[in-house]
């Protein structure tokens, strides 16, 4: 082998090591993202029909909490209290720290006043429930379809109130399907 066609070699073993070493800090500078900045969440089931539905992809914010609570209106991916074959699930949060909530003939009631909820498609379908003080360090969330037996949320004795540590971000934006992109 000639010295030209060694340093040809060399040359390309340099350039292969090179990609190699660019496409592993690409990977760890993904995962590490992917870990404490964003992940994405796929919407399973109608529990938040009309807002988002089953089959969506959704862009998740995980440092948003670092920076500020959790508010009322938020639509946050929380670990499923429940666990089973969901691992989260998607709600809005309707209730923070020293809310009273109650639900009376199908309409929520935060603090003694009606809630506008134009988000919704139907009233509360699942009985009357409260009222309740959300506890310090909690949150009470609710899917958007309000139908009876849809979503699996706080008016669920086995669920009530969320503590904060399992809410694992705040659902940002629709990436999927391409019809939909955009802000929730």
């Amino acid at each position: 082998m000639n010295q030209s066609a060694s340093q040809g070699t060399s040359q390309a073993v340099r350039e292969l090591l090179d990609w190699l070493k660019a496409l592993v800090v690409a990977v760890v500078i993904v995962f590490l993202l992917n870990q404490f900045v964003f992940h994405l969440s796929k919407v399973e089931g109608h529990s938040m029909d009309p807002t988002l539905s089953d089959g969506e992809w959704l862009f998740v914010n995980k440092l948003v909490y670092l920076i500020r609570e959790p508010q009322v209106g938020d639509i946050v991916i929380l670990e499923n209290p429940l666990g089973g074959r969901e691992k989260y699930l998607v709600k809005r949060i309707v209730g923070v720290p020293g809310d009273t909530l109650e639900i009376v003939d199908g309409v929520l009631y935060r603090n003694g006043e009606a809630v506008d909820e134009p988000y919704t498609s139907s009233k509360i379908e699942d009985g009357d429930w409260g009222p309740g003080v959300v506890p310090e360090g909690s949150y009470f969330v609710l899917g958007d379809n309000r139908r009876r037996g849809e979503s699996n949320d706080s008016r669920n004795p086995l669920i009530n109130w969320i503590p904060k540590g399992m809410i694992k971000g705040k659902a940002d934006f629709i990436l999927w399907p391409v019809s939909k992109i955009g802000d929730i």
